[in-house]
Order: C-alpha cells, then structure tokens, then sequence
C-alpha cells in the first residue's frame, strides 16, 4: 500500500500530498495573522511558527519529489482526455516545484532580513541563513517574491481543487479516488468509470 499501484496512489504518497496540502493552507492563514496582530510579542511568537512549518514544508516537499523521482506513479487516470492528462500533469509539476520554491524564498528573505534573527525550527534547531547578504533591499525583494509566489501558489492550488472535484461530482470517474482514502478508486470495486454525463460531454 506504500508504493503506487495500478491506477491508484501509495500510502506515501498520499499522505504527502496531504500534509503538505494541510500545511500550506494553514501557512496562509497563519501569514496573514502574523501580519495584522498588535502584540509585537505574539508577533515574534507567529513569526518563528510560520518559519518551522516553512521548514517542514520545504523537508517534506524534497522527500516526496525523492519519493516522485524513486516510485513509478500510477497508470493515467480513466476516461481523461489528452488535453486533461497534460493540464494534470503540468499542475502537479508546477505544485511540487511551488512547494520547494516558496519556503526556499521565506529562507531567502530571513537571511536577508537587517534584523538578523535567528530562525529556530520549533524551538528545537537553529536552521542557519543562506549565503546572501542582508539588506534593505534584498530583504524587499524576497518578501515580495515570497508573497506572489504564496499567492500564485494558492491560485494554482484552488483551481487543481475545482478540477478534482469536477471529476469527482459532476463527470462522477475515479479521478479524486486515486489521491484520497476511502473514495472509490479505479483498482477498487466500487470503482465509478465515466458515467453517461462523461459520454455526452465527450460525444458534444
């Protein structure tokens, strides 16, 4: 259950997919709180959070595209078009890439921050800077790099949602099962194949 197999995605790998998911939509809210708090105390406090799960992200999204790398994934998902299989594929790609690249820009911009504060994952390890100079206008550069690719990121994320649950609710096929535990998946019995309404949208 560990590995991928047949249509249908590893153990792994979905709770991957899933952690890092969780993660990251629990990195914007906490990024948006961050900012808009009055306590310059809790401030720091929320800081260093965003900072440790930046870490755990970046850690977590190197071991799955390892994992990637290392596992043959599943066969393509039934019933999907050419074009659906690229678009599919190209989101994926650009999600991982995302996930690696975002944390890496928040480390950027620690390292380059005037302040000079120590970054304590979970106030346990001492993750070193980069080797970048601090500045003004570094630290300017990477902060605003972080946040348009945070944003960039959470729209990609928002429509890879909508296109799973297209498949899943209204084109009813396997697509969503193949990623989430306990839905039908195309190696198990209950399996939904494209229904009449996947036929009429494909014959329009």
């Amino acid at each position: 259950m560990s590995r991928s197999k047949g249509r249908s995605y590893g153990a792994i790998a979905m709770a991957l997919h899933w952690t890092i998911a969780a993660l990251f939509f629990g990195q914007i809210l906490l990024g948006f709180s961050m900012e808009r708090v009055r306590s310059m105390a809790l401030q720091f406090d929320l800081i260093q959070w965003h900072k440790s799960f930046g870490f755990l992200i970046l850690a977590l999204a190197a071991v799955r595209l390892c994992w990637h790398l290392a596992v043959r994934g599943p066969r393509p998902a039934g019933g999907m078009t050419a074009l659906e299989r690229r678009a599919a594929t190209f989101a994926q790609a650009a999600l991982l890439a995302m996930t690696l690249v975002v944390p890496l820009a928040g480390w950027a911009l620690a390292s380059t921050s005037t302040l000079n504060i120590p970054s304590f994952a979970f106030n346990l390890v001492l993750i070193p800077h980069l080797p970048l100079a601090p500045s003004a206008q570094a630290e300017a550069f990477w902060r605003e790099t972080h946040e348009l690719l945070a944003y960039a990121t959470l729209l990609l994320a928002a429509g890879h949602a909508a296109a799973a649950l297209r498949h899943h609710f209204l084109l009813r096929d396997d697509v969503l099962g193949r990623m989430l535990p306990g839905l039908p998946g195309a190696d198990e019995p209950g399996a939904r194949a494209a229904r009449p309404i996947r036929r009429t949208i494909d014959n329009a």
